[in-house]
């Protein structure tokens, strides 16, 4: 019995929460993968990209201390509650990665052509 890769664990468990979800509450999710050129598509597309943007703002709540103009420091923060909501917003991210098709291979392609792509910038002077 091979582990999985991790980053595979993440897509199948992330989709499967989906079924559940689609099951139960028909209307969340369309059929995915879903045709990008579709108006109803682009919409979902957008409402699961935001939910994930919206976790992070929920995330970023949790840092107090940035804060120039504060006169008391608040370096207290709840790593772990921190952690959850990037967890939340990544799992937006996964979701919306889901329904356009992409699977964990052309995720990791994508990936690592970006990759190459900022790590030359910085070499040759962006």
């Amino acid at each position: 019995n091979m582990e999985l890769d991790k980053l595979e664990d993440i897509f199948l468990k992330r989709e499967s929460f989906m079924q559940l979800i689609k099951n139960k509450f028909p209307e969340t999710y369309p059929n995915w993968p879903v045709d990008l050129s579709d108006k109803k598509s682009q919409i979902t597309c957008r409402e699961t990209a935001l939910k994930g943007v919206e976790e992070m703002f929920e995330a970023l709540g949790h840092l107090k201390n940035w804060k120039p103009h504060r006169q008391t420091d608040m370096p207290e923060i709840d790593r772990e509650e921190f952690l959850e909501e990037i967890v939340d917003a990544f799992n937006y991210f996964f979701s919306l990665i889901i329904l356009i098709g992409v699977d964990v291979n052309e995720f990791y392609d994508a990936y690592n052509k970006k990759d190459k792509i900022i790590r030359s910038r910085i070499k040759e002077g962006y």
